[in-house]
């Protein structure tokens, strides 16, 4: 028998013929392999309009009550071709005063553009939800500082040169603290422009810069730019990206591509750096007070942003500190790049000339620990990596503290001009040495020490016991006249305290002692549990695992969970002690009981 291809219509013909003839209905359907319901329908329209009945229709509805209407779609694409640069969240904004309820959504817009072949059909990006967003809850709490090309000058004679601009945004609300045109940016011509925003709008919490160094001497030689002098002179915290990371400084890297956008891209070279910063601050009016952000809901940084309390004048607070070589900037050929203060400025800052004598500066000890001045190293140790060292310095002798104690003297090897040359690039005239007092009897003295590996400390040639979890580790000792506080030398947080077994000459006379500074805080005191180690040989304490090895499967430990170190007990009467990485909560204290029957 052949096969004989029939058409839709012809089987839901056959289909209603074999109703008409008098077969079930049900045993037809499943005959055809439909449903009763669509045999019904085939069968309504089969009685109506006959054979045509049966044809395929289309689904379509016949209205739409939520499509958008001619007059938005065609006010949406002339607003496209008017700015070729808006997308539908900008041109939704645009478009919600005119139309009020019928304005459009973003996805409504974004069909629209779609539909009539305004916008490229390209791959779909990760949608903002993938991404995880950080912003400071408040304005001041933190600026992104950055610089950027991209400006051109023309010189007299017709040559075009590249000029930069120094940019800092508010991360809370976007708006642009700094922006500055200089012909070469120096750390001198970025600092200008940094104190011109904190003398105009106030005094951060917090800034965030890439690793150049105008702003940092981190991958350089060891010592102190002058921004960090700045930020560490009005308690501002620097924080810096890691290397080749440029999304750790997104909102102004993002601010850049705006900059270019809207008015590097399509500037004629300007004749003067007069005319292109009269240029920038146009646009960047537009940008803080009028241009809306798509970032901070279609706001407009202005609306977010308030200038610290040292702007508006609050008295009570501590006043701008700025060196001295920063109250006034050079003048250029052409006029004033950012002049200074005028001399009767409540901002400017006293100038202290050097008449001879002893010097005082600050420098910060670098990763290796040896901090270098004017080709004289001085070791301090990796472990005070980061700290400020105040130098008090002459032709004879050299202090050098620390939080207001001094670490250690040794002998000076500068001469006269050496000390002048200290003196102008940060220094300032010092005042009297920091040596202890002349009758310091009964005064705590502080010494440094590293614990042995059985976890005691040595003191005037005799080990006495500190504690077995700080095993290797460097603490400061605190010696009072009954108490020995020991403490962590760079948070200054209580560790342990022991009797103190000296006297006070004994004490003075210790290798590396110094007047005591203020009281270490006081610490909680390490969490003991048990625990059982499991087949594999771990056990898991506030939700970190950690490898005791197969040998001790099965058995019951003893650990001891410091803020930063877990110290772990083992049956054989050895100790391993690791790296706390966990900040959770310790739950059970006990170990749990195996009910298992073996």
């Amino acid at each position: 028998m052949a096969l004989v291809d029939m058409t839709v219509v012809e089987q839901r013909y056959r289909a209603v013929l074999a109703v008409e003839q008098g077969e079930p209905r049900y045993q037809v359907a499943a005959q055809f392999g439909v449903s009763r319901q669509t045999l019904h329908t085939w069968i309504t329209r089969y009685r109506a309009d006959g054979l045509a009945g049966l044809a395929s229709r289309s689904h379509r509805p016949d209205s739409c009550p939520h499509q958008a209407s001619e007059t938005v779609e065609v006010a949406v694409c002339e607003m496209r071709r008017g700015n070729p640069r808006w997308g539908p969240r900008r041109i939704a904004h645009e478009l919600a005063p005119r139309f009020g309820a019928q304005a459009p959504s973003r996805s409504t817009v974004a069909r629209i553009l779609h539909r009539n072949g305004l916008v490229e059909p390209r791959r779909r990006r990760k949608l903002r939800s993938d991404y995880r967003r950080w912003e400071r809850p408040e304005p001041m709490a933190l600026w992104q500082l950055d610089i950027v090309g991209g400006i051109h000058l023309r010189a007299p004679d017709g040559t075009v040169t590249e000029a930069k601009i120094v940019t800092g945004v508010d991360d809370h609300s976007r708006f642009a603290v700094i922006a500055t045109v200089m012909v070469r940016a120096t750390g001198r011509a970025v600092c200008l422009a940094f104190a011109d925003a904190l003398r105009r709008y106030g005094i951060p919490d917090e800034v965030l810069s890439d690793n150049g160094k105008q702003f940092t001497a981190r991958f350089g030689r060891g010592g102190e730019v002058l921004f960090d002098r700045i930020c560490r002179d009005n308690a501002i915290t620097h924080r810096l990206t890691q290397p080749a990371t440029p999304t750790t400084t997104g909102k102004v890297e993002r601010f850049h591509q705006t900059l270019r956008r809207e008015l590097l891209d399509h500037a004629e070279p300007f004749d003067t750096l007069t005319a292109a910063q009269a240029a920038l601050d146009s646009w960047i009016a537009d940008y803080n007070c009028t241009r809306p952000h798509q970032a901070i809901e279609m706001a407009c940084p202005v609306d977010r942003f308030a200038p610290s309390q040292h702007q508006r004048g609050d008295e009570d607070l501590l006043p701008l500190r700025l060196p001295a070589r920063l109250t006034a900037a050079p003048v250029p050929a052409e006029g004033p790049e950012h002049p200074g203060p005028a001399p009767d400025d409540e901002t400017s800052t006293e100038i202290e000339i050097y008449r001879g004598g002893p010097v005082e500066f600050e420098r910060v000890v670098p990763a290796s620990g040896n901090l270098a001045v004017l080709g004289k190293q001085f070791w301090l140790g990796p472990l005070r990596a980061g700290v400020t060292i105040t130098f008090w310095a002459d032709a004879q002798v050299i202090h050098l503290s620390a939080g207001g104690a001094r670490i250690k003297t040794v002998r000076s090897p500068y001469t006269d001009d050496q000390l002048a040359t200290l003196a102008a690039t940060g220094g300032r005239p010092a005042g009297p040495p920091p040596l202890p007092p002349a009758e310091p009897d009964g005064t705590a003295i502080e010494i440094d020490r590293t614990v042995s590996r059985l976890g005691n400390i040595a003191l005037a040639g005799h080990w006495h016991p500190a504690a077995e979890i700080l095993g290797g580790r460097r603490v400061t000792i605190r010696i009072d006249d009954h108490v020995l506080l020991i403490f962590d030398p760079e948070t200054r947080e209580l560790l342990r305290t022991r009797p103190n077994p000296l006297t006070y000459d004994q004490a003075r006379h210790l290798r590396g002692a110094r007047p005591a500074g203020p009281p270490p805080r006081p610490s909680t005191e390490p969490v003991t549990v048990t625990r059982r180690v499991s087949a594999t040989g771990t056990i898991m304490i506030a939700r970190q695992l950690i490898a005791l090895g197969r040998d001790q499967a099965r058995t019951v430990v003893t650990a001891h969970v410091a803020e930063h170190t877990i110290t772990v007990d083992l049956v054989d009467g050895a100790q391993r002690t690791v790296s706390r990485t966990s900040t959770g909560a310790i739950r059970n204290l006990k170990a749990q009981i195996d009910r298992t029957v073996s």
